[in-house]
């Protein structure tokens, strides 16, 4: 196995009862040696990652695409699970735009007073959680030491405006890559960094039904989020294999409507289209 995607939620800021927020994990290998990238932390991500027999001690790192508020949900519950449920001082590295040190900072400050009590309750827990934000704009990254090395990562700008700055990530293990887009339209970055790769996890609004919903907040989201078919087009322009559609607003009902949207996608892309409920996965092997 190469690279697998598992779509761990699906949902968007609108709360659901069968969709986690925004949440994608990729990982490579298996056992002891698998690496673990969260992308994204929206509300519900610990339970559907224990759904997986997984838990945040199993991230090898946490990459947040942009600063919404649905996006970075449950950040704070993986920064203090992995405290509390790890018993070495064992660092969480969390990627993501300019700005993502100072939210953790705040996050942090807001868990002072549990993290007092956590630390005067438990003898063998004598440190506050260990959090490294590394903060990107494009280009290679490289995590701490000890944290990963199977896999590759890089970034780019994405356009999610008047969110700025937002980005992608880029995965690549053993000739196989994937993107992960987040919330963007087309753009000339978001381009670049599929070149070349795989697949493209991409998440999707339905702009012929949000047209038609005569609210101004939810007609304010149609400027900056892609449809199907923009993220179709994105997916045919780099030459991918396989897209992967997420993040469905509006909420999709489960094992409902997914040919409605492969069909829109299917228009301008050739590819495999793949969509689905909370952990979707979806194996990606090169070329």
């Amino acid at each position: 196995m190469s690279l697998s995607v598992t779509l761990l939620g699906t949902g968007s800021p609108m709360p659901s009862p069968d969709r986690a927020g925004p949440a994608t994990l990729i990982s490579a290998g298996d056992g002891d040696d698998a690496e673990h990238y969260l992308v994204d932390a929206g509300r519900g991500v610990l339970m559907r990652l224990a759904a997986l027999g997984l838990g945040a001690p199993n991230l090898t790192a946490v990459l947040i695409t942009h600063l919404h508020s649905d996006h970075i949900t449950d950040l704070n519950d993986v920064i203090t699970t992995r405290w509390v449920m790890t018993f070495t001082e064992t660092p969480l590295t969390i990627v993501g735009p300019v700005g993502t040190q100072a939210v953790v900072d705040h996050l942090l400050a807001s868990l002072d007073p549990d993290i007092e009590y956590r630390i005067a309750h438990h003898e063998d827990l004598d440190h506050r959680p260990p959090v490294t934000v590394i903060e990107v704009t494009d280009g290679a990254i490289e995590l701490p030491s000890g944290q990963g090395g199977g896999v590759t990562i890089s970034c780019g700008q994405t356009d999610h405006k008047p969110v700025e700055p937002s980005v992608g990530f880029r995965f690549g293990r053993e000739g196989a890559s994937v993107v992960v887009a987040g919330d963007t339209v087309p753009c000339d970055g978001l381009d670049a960094l599929c070149a070349g790769a795989d697949a493209l996890v991409h998440t999707a609004i339905r702009k012929d039904i949000i047209a038609n919903v005569p609210v101004p907040r939810m007609q304010d989201t149609l400027d900056y989020h892609s449809s199907p078919e923009q993220a179709a087009q994105t997916a045919a322009k780099a030459g991918l294999a396989t897209l992967i559609l997420t993040h469905y607003v509006p909420p999709m009902p489960i094992s409902g409507t997914e040919d409605d949207w492969r069909t829109l996608a299917a228009e301008h892309f050739a590819g495999t289209i793949e969509l689905g409920d909370d952990l979707h996965r979806v194996e990606i092997h090169p070329r």
